[in-house]
């Protein structure tokens, strides 16, 4: 990479900001005037612009589209009483993106052209990234297979790009989630700690029955027995049980989740006691039946702090106590905004300004 990217700008003309109600802000409904694409060929990245958002031409061959060549990421920019805009832990972001990169036999993103797209797009959308309290601007890398070439190998040609889209809350009440003992997440040796779609499109199903019995989302449990829980659809899972905090331990079934390592290191600070560990269903069951389980919720780029109020297992569900009684998970959903926001002090360097 050269000093600087000399990104192409390509201003839109007809801006749809002052159409924006950010009062009333639907989750993923609403784009900013802008985009940011590079191109991988003949082994570099070249042809860098920022244009205005609009549909793709893509080859119909694309492996992207056939084999699911294509991997993710999830962040959030806020601004804060200065007007600055603070984009929370992007650092986390290129680095797990880089790992599904290579599981996936894709070129890494070169931290220069991450940053370098990231800080140019937000600086001309600033004004698309809300004030509102509990709004943000939600980012969107992607990288996926550009080849025009139908046969099963890795990609030579890609494309890199960063969408954005202002957003409120993704769950507006606390959830129901149900423990899901016959479909299949992940399995081990698989990519379920990668955030590629061909890990997405599937659990759609799922959760769709799911949601047809009145849940919100399942809480996945391992894809052997289904004896273990792992995450929760679009976040980790956390359980204030016993006194502690309590979370699956990582693996290649697992989504190392950045809102989940922030939890963690924020009530590793607090000097609470935490334990990232396998957690039996049966356990979560018993516990739920005894009333041991104090507090549970889901941790997420886009969720934040998601309260779960009942967790259905085997035709029972389980009803939590009140949300409004739980300390943990309210003080660290405060924790993070004061930071994400910029209202408290960074002390753990988590914030990137624009």
């Amino acid at each position: 990479m050269v000093e600087t990217l000399n990104i192409t700008i390509n201003k839109n003309p007809n801006s749809k900001l002052d159409q924006i109600d950010f009062d009333n802000i639907q989750f993923g409904k609403i784009y900013t005037d802008h985009l940011f694409v590079a191109e991988f060929k003949n082994g570099e990245w070249d042809n860098f612009q920022i244009n205005p958002y609009d549909d793709l031409r893509i080859s119909p061959a694309s492996p992207s589209i056939h084999y699911g060549i294509s991997i993710f990421e999830g962040l959030k920019a806020y601004k804060n009483d200065k007007g600055e805009v603070l984009v929370f832990r992007p650092d986390k972001n290129l680095e797990r993106m880089n790992i599904s990169a290579e599981r996936m036999c894709m070129p890494l993103i070169p931290e220069q052209l991450y940053y370098e797209a990231l800080d140019t797009l937000l600086g001309i959308d600033s004004d698309w990234v809300p004030s509102q309290v509990g709004s943000s601007l939600y980012v969107r890398p992607f990288l996926f297979s550009d080849d025009d070439f139908i046969g099963i190998r890795p990609s030579q040609d890609f494309r890199f790009m960063i969408i954005t889209c202002p957003v409120g809350a993704y769950y507006s009440k606390p959830v129901k989630v149900n423990i899901e003992d016959h479909f299949v997440r992940a399995i081990e040796g698989g990519s379920g700690f990668c955030k590629t779609g061909c890990n997405y499109g599937p659990a759609i199903y799922p959760a769709k029955l799911a949601q047809e019995k009145g849940y919100d989302q399942l809480i996945w449990t391992d894809g052997k027995d289904h004896k273990y829980i792992e995450e929760s659809g679009t976040m980790n899972i956390m359980f204030i049980m016993d006194g502690k905090l309590v979370t699956p331990a990582l693996g290649d079934t697992i989504l190392n989740g950045i809102t989940r390592d922030s939890v963690l290191t924020l009530a590793r600070d607090w000097g609470v006691e935490v334990e990232e560990r396998k957690i039996e269903v049966d356990e979560v069951v018993t516990a739920a039946k005894e009333g041991r389980i104090q507090e549970a919720f889901g941790a997420g780029t886009a969720a934040t702090i998601a309260q779960i109020e009942l967790i259905g297992h085997n035709g029972t569900d389980y009803k939590l106590p009140a949300v409004e009684d739980r300390e943990f998970s309210h003080k660290v959903l405060k924790e993070l905004d004061d930071i994400k926001y910029g209202r408290i002090e960074d002390k753990f360097g988590w914030i990137h300004k624009v």
